[in-house]
């Protein structure tokens, strides 16, 4: 006998897919239940994937900190410029290109900034 984490009543092993599930089979096979596990995808991400989202992520702090660098000495611009290089690999795997159009025009725009 074990104890369903949804409806919290005591149910047989045999009320239960798997050995290691916790919800019994009454209370996984309702409508919305089976609705939500529609909505998710389950998938192993690739190496190129998970290394985009961890340069994302260190892109994404760099370009959350790059304002309040901008008036000391051109920092925050090649900040800017590195959140930017940095941001781009994890939007261009996820196919979002309207953010990777806005990381090319930061580039060119802090560009010109430094350069210019």
């Amino acid at each position: 006998m074990r104890e369903c984490n949804v409806c919290k009543k005591p149910r047989k092993d045999s009320k239960f897919k798997n050995e290691d599930k916790l919800t019994c089979s009454k209370c996984e096979d309702r409508p919305y239940r089976k609705f939500l596990r529609l909505l998710v995808k389950e998938r192993q991400l690739t190496p190129h994937e998970r290394l985009g989202n961890r340069l994302g992520y260190m892109g994404s702090g760099l370009l959350m900190m790059s304002p309040y660098l901008l008036p000391y000495d051109n920092i925050g611009a090649y900040t800017y410029i590195m959140g930017a290089i940095l941001c781009t690999p994890q939007v261009w795997l996820a196919k979002q290109w309207n953010l990777v159009v806005i990381n090319i025009n930061l580039l060119i725009g802090y560009g010109i900034y430094i350069f210019g």
